[in-house]
């Protein structure tokens, strides 16, 4: 039985430590101001959803997040990530891998009483999610926004969006 309903945001400190232990590498991480991919602006949505396949969370991550975290975990070197910048658009490679950084990351969102959490659908850049999905992502309360930068790597933009 659930204590409450609504899923924990996280706080800075448990997601540098698990980015950390998880790509291996220093991780810094800052507050900032609140993301949404614009129009044009190449973002992945990760959709979390509990038991009964509500949606209960979206974690946002900017390209640059996207493309160093998925080449830092799988040990690609940076270069790869920065082709990925440039041609703002993610291999199959790193696509994947970052999907493992993204249902590794459910654990923030999951505490003793609440629902659990789970990955159901990562949108990488070039797909688009519905507009619905879209639309959480501009929620401006219960959220954490961070500055992420990856040692060896490069910094980008990772935001977790708790929907009530």
């Amino acid at each position: 039985m659930y204590t409450t309903t609504r899923p924990r945001v996280p706080v800075p400190k448990p997601v540098r430590d698990m980015l950390a232990d998880l790509l291996g590498r220093n991780v810094d991480v800052s507050t900032t101001a609140p993301y949404a991919p614009q129009h044009g602006d190449a973002g992945t949505l990760a959709v979390y959803v509990d038991d009964a396949t509500i949606v209960r969370a979206v974690v946002v991550a900017d390209l640059p997040f996207s493309a160093y975290a998925g080449a830092a975990i799988g040990l690609v070197p940076a270069h790869a990530a920065e082709a990925a910048l440039e041609e703002k658009l993610l291999p199959q490679t790193l696509e994947e891998n970052l999907y493992e950084v993204l249902n590794i990351s459910a654990s923030l969102l999951n505490a003793e009483g609440m629902p659990h959490l789970r990955l159901y659908q990562m949108y990488a850049p070039g797909n688009l999610p519905p507009v619905e999905i879209s639309n959480c992502v501009r929620s401006l309360g219960g959220r954490l926004d961070l500055a992420v930068e990856i040692q060896g790597y490069g910094g980008g933009r990772l935001s977790f969006v708790v929907l009530g």
